[in-house]
């Protein structure tokens, strides 16, 4: 796979990918599924395909901004030639846990159960990219003092403003007629998922809770956020623990505990089985709070 405009920093402590930034053209290098132990932004800005990520498949058209978790599986597949730019980076340069209150990206970019991991780039936007691109570009192609620092705030800047657009096009979304709003049984659900999610693990417990049964539940949560109620609740539980994987030194089996699972090994096999590695792996690769000095 040939990169037109190869920008890479090494971190110089683990010999890892800190930040990648490159740009696609009329290729595809996601075209099988990918699990990367970094965050990923992909923006096509031309071309067009289809999008297979977590439990979902989505349609997507050019100038729409892709994002995706460390491990988090997706695969694009193009019906035409994709152009566009990826960013790379790795949770020990900028961590969107720890920075949550300074970009707020959390549960809107990424790590949202319920919305696609996706947002349609609109012209101001795409003006808006393109200069924080060709700053890093421009901040990469040398080597000077704090260069770490000002990298971090040309993708805090980059992150601000995609999530500032997600959050708008999703509130014209709700507004729209024929776009019905969320039944008021799933905005309970959302609800109570993130109430309970520690304790209640199966989707009998919630459809008792919401008194439906779990068939006609899950064809709801399947109509409206393309996932089945089983889905969603494992995508919750994982969120919490990589977070907990990241940010704590807590033991797996402390973990397991505190995310409702006495057994540590089934939380282990639970969690390989979503993720792709083991929780122990998953600490090792994408780190354990080495960004708190950032």
């Amino acid at each position: 796979m040939i990169q037109k405009n190869n920008f890479t920093l090494i971190d110089p402590q683990t010999g890892n990918l800190a930040f990648k930034l490159y740009h696609l053209e009329n290729d595809n290098p996601f075209d099988h599924i990918q699990r990367l132990n970094y965050y990923s932004l992909i923006w096509i800005q031309k071309g067009n395909g289809a999008l297979k990520a977590d439990f979902s498949e989505y349609d997507f058209d050019e100038n729409m901004l892709l994002s995706f978790s460390p491990y988090q599986p997706f695969m694009i597949s193009d019906k035409s030639s994709i152009s566009g730019v990826v960013i790379h980076f790795h949770p020990d340069f900028f961590c969107i846990h720890k920075h949550h209150s300074e970009v707020a990206c959390h549960g809107v970019l990424f790590n949202n159960i319920y919305n696609s991991p996706m947002v349609q780039v609109e012209e101001k936007a795409s003006v808006s990219f393109e200069m924080v691109i060709e700053q890093c570009k421009d901040e990469m192609k040398k080597t000077a003092l704090a260069q770490y620092e000002l990298l971090i705030s040309y993708l805090k800047i980059f992150l601000i403003t995609a999530s500032r657009l997600k959050t708008e096009q999703q509130s014209e979304l709700q507004k729209e007629p024929t776009n019905a709003e969320e039944p008021f049984i799933l905005q309970n659900l959302k609800n109570y998922i993130e109430t309970h999610y520690k304790t209640k693990h199966s989707a009998s417990e919630y459809a008792n809770m919401l008194a439906i049964t779990p068939k006609a539940l899950t064809r709801l949560t399947k109509a409206h956020f393309n996932k089945t109620l089983t889905d969603l609740i494992s995508e919750r539980i994982i969120i919490e623990a990589k977070r907990e994987l990241y940010l704590t030194n807590k033991t797996v089996k402390e973990i397991a505990y505190e995310l409702g699972y006495n057994d540590e090994y089934y939380f282990s096999r639970f969690f390989k089985k979503n993720v792709d590695v083991s929780p122990q792996l998953y600490r090792e690769t994408v780190g354990f709070d080495r960004a708190s000095n950032i």
